[in-house]
């Protein structure tokens, strides 16, 4: 075991006390204070050290709100619906990570009361449908009719390496039914699905340093290669923020209220009205004697929730001197995954900030290894027809661009979730499937990746399962 860096603990009082870090044989820092030596099912759902009293609390209370299952009935713990897509926030993140996709389980949507992922819809010009918004809920509660169905068609090809190694690719194919109001023509209808991110480092995310981030979008231009990120940014509560979470990077928070209305249902102070308002639901939901008069959930609970989700470790990198993952780490570079995937960011000295203005200082002036630049780049639209462009704009960022995936936690996914499937929508059931589906300024990095011999391949993938 060896002393590595320093780790802040918030014992007492305002300021943090500085501490060693002991990192064990075979391990590596992958965020500073918020490190964690954890292998198991819940490396991604357990606090860092640096939380204790009253945070410690809270936390605990956090956890409890984020996995709980909200009811329909009013009152504490009520709210849900009366058309959601989640119960909880644990019911898409298990153990803050990504629940196993419906789309996979259950070729769409999933049973009553349940399902892994959202909906979007939009007609064809972008315009949202009227009777339906941005999302589409596709459960209900009891006596409830959701708002449609979803149901996935999977498309396989086979394809070889250079090296003859075969590999197949699916492409998902979307079908909407059980509409609640009139039916969408599809051929007016576009639909994009999202399985939920992993909860690893989000209050890292929220502590980076905007002008480091905004100056490798001024360098990050490598046209050798066809890579140019940029960021996105996003007008929330009238005030224009660089983006940072979500598959686009379209939103500058980590939309715990947003989280509540539109997955769950449950109005808030930033949401107060209900996300079926003015549709049928609500006066079904009305015969069924619940009430809309009253909010329900505090600011104070979500912001538990989201100190929770800050104060969650970053579990370590392991396996670091192992010959095929080091191998696997040099093949990273030679594909240059690195050059979107970057390696090394900064968090700002003050750390960050809570949706009610709680400051957690202790991620602040932090160096962490997130392999992400968080900025948009173009990911294609070739690759069987369809790339990655799922016709969807978020703030600045077209259909075609997406955030680069922080790849910290990557290779515990598989113990945490118990399943293997990446990208936005679930369609790569592995690492290997997940590289190439990358187009547009990752088809260089894909086919360089595709050129090596097959033991570099794997110790590639070795190297991504270590992080």
């Amino acid at each position: 075991m060896t002393l590595v860096g320093t780790a802040i603990s918030a014992c007492s009082g305002d300021e943090p006390d500085i501490l060693k870090i002991e990192v064990p044989e075979g391990y590596a820092l992958s965020a500073g204070t918020s490190t964690l030596f954890l292998n198991s099912s819940v490396a991604y759902d357990s606090n860092a050290d640096w939380v204790s009293g009253e945070y410690l609390t809270r936390f605990h209370r956090g956890d409890k709100l984020y996995d709980d299952a909200r009811t329909s009935t009013n009152g504490n713990g009520g709210g849900l619906g009366p058309v959601y897509a989640g119960y909880s926030c644990g019911s898409c993140h298990r153990n803050a990570g990504r629940t196993r996709p419906a789309l996979w389980n259950d070729g769409g949507s999933g049973p009553y009361g349940f399902s892994s992922m959202l909906v979007y819809i939009t007609r064809r010009n972008g315009a949202f449908f009227r009777d339906y918004g941005r999302v589409l809920h596709d459960q209900a509660i009891y006596g409830v009719k959701p708002e449609g169905k979803l149901s996935v068609k999977w498309h396989y090809e086979s394809f070889t390496f250079p090296d003859g190694e075969p590999y197949e690719l699916c492409r998902p194919e979307y079908t909407i039914t059980d509409w609640y109001a009139d039916s969408i023509a599809p051929e007016d209808l576009f639909c994009t699905v999202r399985i939920p991110l992993r909860h690893v480092g989000m209050g890292q995310m929220m502590a980076l340093d905007p002008n480091e981030i905004e100056a490798l979008a001024r360098k990050s231009n490598y046209p050798e290669y066809g890579i140019s990120g940029r960021c996105n940014y996003i007008n929330e509560r009238g005030i224009t923020s660089l983006g940072l979470s979500g598959n686009k990077a379209q939103h500058a928070d980590l939309t715990v209220e947003l989280g509540f209305s539109s997955d769950m249902g449950v109005t808030n102070s930033r949401y107060p009205e209900e996300i079926c308002e003015g549709q049928y639901q609500m006066s079904q939901g009305s015969m069924m004697g619940l009430a809309y008069d009253k909010l329900d959930v505090s600011t104070e609970d979500m912001e538990c929730v989201d100190l929770y989700m800050q104060s969650l470790g970053v579990p370590a990198r392991r396996n670091v001197n192992d010959p095929t993952v080091k191998r696997g780490e040099e093949m990273f570079y030679e594909a240059k995954c690195h050059l979107c995937h970057v390696t090394t960011l900064h968090t700002r000295p003050r750390g960050s900030v809570l949706l009610a203005g709680t400051a957690l200082p202790w991620l602040g002036s932090q160096t962490i290894h997130p392999y992400s630049d968080y900025l948009l780049h173009d990911m294609g639209s070739e690759i069987m027809g369809v790339g990655l462009n799922d016709n969807y704009k978020s703030g600045l960022a077209m259909g075609n661009e997406w955030r680069t995936t922080p790849l910290w936690g990557i290779g515990l996914q598989e113990k945490v979730n118990g399943h293997t499937y990446f990208l936005h929508d679930g369609r790569a059931r592995n690492l290997t499937e997940a590289i190439m589906w990358h187009g547009g300024e990752g088809y260089a990095s894909r086919q360089l990746f595709a050129r090596m011999s097959a033991s570099d391949r794997h110790a590639l993938i070795e190297f991504l399962n270590s992080l």
